[in-house]
């Protein structure tokens, strides 16, 4: 019987541990860990949790629902109350946040910037990228010319290694690659690898096949190649697509890219995202001069980037929008622009949650337009960079689909993507 109290009363105890935690954990989550305003402009928050701040003072006003205690070069705030913040000053600002003031809890970036106006595209793009590097996706075994089987890289190199060097002389394709390991006529190669930002060196000895050729026992890639959704272009020819790095389909890990391609995309055909199967855009892509709109030149972790020679031919009104920063996004009505049907359109959609600390995943929305449902069933591959547009201003755009139910998707902050 006592032991059944000790048990009674340690469930208990654990219980209330993991609700502090949980609640713990929620009331920091609701504080976005970067706050961006507009420089010259008023922004309005209102928390509604038992956290003390301390910000910065200089450049900053604070005005609302309370009384700021001011205290040399520091603001103190109650974000159990409403208040709004101005600055003419562009800069990076720091606010300390503590739980009933008394507990750390996070520190918060409060960036200054400028307002900013771009174009919504919502049109398919064509991207071709090199890898910085042959990338590794996987090892096997190779059939000498004795009949036997052997793996020489087995536990040498990972998926998602990049050969850069071997015998410390670079390479620039898995052509090259090739080429330098039957050089070595069944020596040991010195592999120069990138891995994890880290580059380190690795013996391997080629095997001889029956064709009397040498092989190392590696899967290899050097480009990539897809169809996705121009977001924006701004007014120095700078463009964002996609909301989501470039990952390898086997390793699916983001990709190093060395150098990339935009180019204009042609919809061959839509598959309907059902349940268990979340459908794709087939596209094609012209590998000419003629069809290219512009360079890849990075890829990030919230789309990727680089410069147009032109704008696509369903932009060419050039409409500027003003950019939305999270704390003026709204639950409910918004519409995405997409040109699934062939014809770029607006297609009506409702916000139903917002997570301003996700990377990529902060707007969650349902489809509500009957005709992008009836046409795709809601978001589908190759849909991801379709803006999201709510009162006059781009807010975001489209990253990610419901496996279960395509009506569902995910999109990104826009303020994520211009900040990159």
């Amino acid at each position: 019987m006592k032991y059944q109290k000790w048990i009674a009363w340690g469930s208990l105890v654990a219980g209330i541990c993991w609700g502090i935690l949980f609640s713990y954990y929620a009331i920091a989550q609701s504080i976005p860990d970067t706050i961006r305003i507009e420089r010259g402009e008023t922004e309005d928050f209102d928390f509604h949790v038992p956290i003390t701040a301390e910000l910065e003072q200089e450049g900053m006003e604070v005005f609302g629902n309370q009384s700021p205690i001011v205290d040399k070069d520091k603001i103190t705030l109650d974000l159990n109350r409403s208040f709004s913040l101005k600055s003419q000053q562009q800069g990076n600002y720091f606010m300390s946040c503590k739980l009933f003031g008394v507990f750390p809890m996070k520190a918060v970036s409060v960036e200054v910037v400028e307002k900013e106006k771009i174009v919504p595209c919502g049109v398919p793009v064509g991207i071709y990228v090199k890898t910085d590097g042959v990338l590794i996706i996987g090892t096997g075994s190779v059939v000498g010319n004795d009949g036997m089987n052997y793996e020489p890289a087995v536990n040498l190199v990972k998926s998602g290694d990049y050969v850069k060097t071997v015998n410390e002389q670079m390479i620039a394709n898995k052509e090259e690659l090739i080429e330098k390991i039957n050089q070595s006529q069944g020596e040991p190669v010195i592999l120069g690898i990138m891995r994890d930002e880290e580059y380190i060196q690795i013996k391997v000895e080629p095997v001889m096949t029956e064709e009397n050729d040498y092989k190392l026992g590696i899967w290899v890639r050097d480009d990539l190649a897809g169809v996705g959704t121009l977001t924006f272009y701004d007014s120095q020819g700078g463009y964002g697509a996609l909301g989501h790095p470039v990952s390898d389909m086997d390793t699916g890990l983001k990709v190093s890219l060395s150098e990339g391609t935009l180019y204009e995309a042609e919809i061959a055909g839509l598959t309907k995202g059902e349940k268990g199967n979340p459908g794709e855009i087939s596209g094609v892509i012209t590998y000419l001069d003629q069809y290219k709109l512009g360079s890849v030149e990075e890829n990030t972790s919230v789309g990727i980037y680089g410069e147009l020679q032109r704008t696509p031919e369903e932009n060419q009104e050039n409409q500027y929008y003003p950019v939305a920063l999270k704390q003026n996004i709204e639950k409910g009505e918004a519409v995405i622009v997409s040109t699934v049907s062939g014809e770029r359109k607006e297609y009506g959609i409702n916000i139903t949650e917002l997570d301003y600390n996700s990377e990529n995943k902060g707007i969650l929305f349902q489809v509500t337009d009957p005709e992008l449902l009836d046409l795709t069933g809601g978001v589908i591959q190759g849909m991801s960079g379709s803006p999201i547009i709510q009162n006059g201003k781009v807010i975001g755009a489209v990253t990610h689909v419901f496996v279960q139910d395509a009506s569902k998707g995910y999109g990104i902050f826009i303020e994520n993507m211009l900040q990159h």
